[in-house]
C-alpha cells in the first residue's frame, strides 16, 4: 500500500512539475499562463486541503512576517535589484527601465495585481505545495531548495529564453530558502512580489511575458 502511494506521488510530481511545463513549452502556450498557473494552483490547493488539512490550516503564518524576518530579504532585495539593473544594461541596454519610460500609466496596477495573481499562485505551488507535498522525495533541507528552484527554474522555460530560467533559478533559491526557515506563504509571497515588481520595473518583465514569444 505504502509503495503504491509512493509511486502514485511521484507520478503526480512527473505530471505536474516536468510533463505540464513540457506541454506548454513545446507548444508555445505561454500566452495562457495563467489559465495553466491557475489550474495548477486550484489543483494543489485541494490537495492540500483535503491531504494535509493540518498544514493547510497555517498555510500564512502572518506571525512570521516580523522585522526581524523582512530586514535581511529587504538587504538582499537592494542588492539584488541593482544586480538586475546592472544585466540588463549588459545584455538588452534598450529595454532598461521600459515600462517606467513608456508605460507609466500601469504601475500602479503592476505593483498590486503582481503579487495576487503571478506571485501568490507560484509561491503556493513551488513552497507550500511542493514542500509538504514531496518531502519524503527530498528529505533533506538543501535537496528540497534545490528541487524547488529546477523546478520552478523549468516552469520558465516556457518563455523561449535562456534570461527566464536562470533567473527563475536563482529566486528560486532565494524564495525556498526563506520558505525553508519560516514555512511562511504570507512572507515568502510578499518577497517574491518585491522581486517581480522590481524585475518589470527595470526592463527585465519582457522576459517573463507570455506575448513576447508569440512574438
Amino acid at each position: 500500500m505504502i509503495v503504491m502511494k509512493n509511486k502514485l506521488l511521484a507520478l503526480e510530481f512527473l505530471l505536474l512539475c516536468i510533463c505540464l511545463p513540457s506541454v506548454i513549452i513545446a507548444f508555445r502556450f505561454a500566452p495562457y499562463m495563467f489559465f495553466f498557473l491557475w489550474s495548477a494552483t486550484l489543483y494543489c490547493f485541494f490537495i492540500l486541503r483535503f491531504k494535509h488539512n493540518e498544514h493547510f490550516l497555517d498555510i500564512w503564518k502572518w506571525k512570521s512576517v516580523t522585522w526581524s524576518n523582512m530586514k535581511p530579504i529587504l538587504i538582499r532585495f537592494v542588492i539584488a535589484t541593482i544586480g538586475m539593473v546592472a544585466f540588463i544594461y549588459a545584455v538588452d541596454p534598450d529595454r532598461i527601465f521600459g515600462i517606467v519610460r513608456d508605460r507609466p500609466q500601469i504601475i500602479p496596477f503592476l505593483l498590486v495585481i503582481y503579487p495576487v495573481l503571478s506571485a501568490l499562485p507560484q509561491e503556493f505551488i513551488f513552497c507550500s505545495f511542493f514542500f509538504e507535498r514531496y518531502q519524503k522525495f527530498f528529505p533533506r533541507t538543501i535537496t528540497m531548495i534545490l528541487a524547488s528552484a529546477l523546478v520552478f527554474a523549468f516552469a520558465h522555460v516556457l518563455y523561449i529564453n535562456w534570461i527566464a530560467p536562470l533567473l527563475s533559478f536563482i529566486a528560486g533559491i532565494i524564495f525556498a530558502t526563506t520558505y525553508a526557515k519560516t514555512k511562511s506563504l504570507a512572507l515568502v509571497t510578499i518577497e517574491h512580489g518585491l522581486y517581480g515588481n522590481a524585475l518589470f520595473l527595470v526592463g527585465l518583465g519582457w522576459y517573463f511575458y507570455g506575448g513576447a514569444v508569440a512574438q
